[in-house]
């Protein structure tokens, strides 16, 4: 979905006038309308704006251009579980299960490995220390564990 539909949607869904989106992130209706012909896109720190009022990321207000993993367990993201930092804006690398509040759930990998091989199905009815090489093999590829 292109970015002016994204606008566009979330502001009526809101229930929410060009002027009153305008107002809130601190711009002319103008701009808004121009948003939402596609004449022009938001730049970053309205984007940022837009991502508060409406509690959706600014992967999903650029219309989803990339699918987004958390990049320390590798669980796709969605708006509903992307974290978020203490002052309350996205931070679309995690998930909200893996950071919370500015700090990481897990400490190590170790942690996390612990983690999964207790708690994730094992369809294939592997060894734990199969499941732990496997998952170990797989989270050292995500952002937060490459060496």
């Amino acid at each position: 979905m292109e970015t002016k539909t994204v606008i566009f949607e979330l502001r009526t869904k809101h229930g929410l006038s060009q002027y009153e989106l305008a107002e809130k992130v601190l711009v002319t209706r103008q701009a808004v309308s121009r948003w939402e012909t596609g004449e022009t896109v938001p730049n970053t720190e309205t984007l940022k704006l837009l991502s508060k009022v409406f509690d959706v990321s600014i992967n999903t207000l650029l219309g989803s251009p990339r699918q987004l993993f958390c990049q320390c367990c590798g669980m796709p993201l969605e708006d509903s579980i992307i974290s978020k930092e203490t002052n309350g804006e996205f931070n679309e690398d995690y998930c909200k299960w893996c950071y919370s509040k500015g700090d990481f759930v897990y400490k190590s990998k170790e942690e996390l490995l612990d983690y999964l091989v207790k708690n994730m199905p094992n369809p294939d009815n592997l060894k734990d220390d199969e499941r732990r090489h496997y998952y170990d093999s797989f989270l050292s590829q995500l952002k937060h564990w490459k060496i």
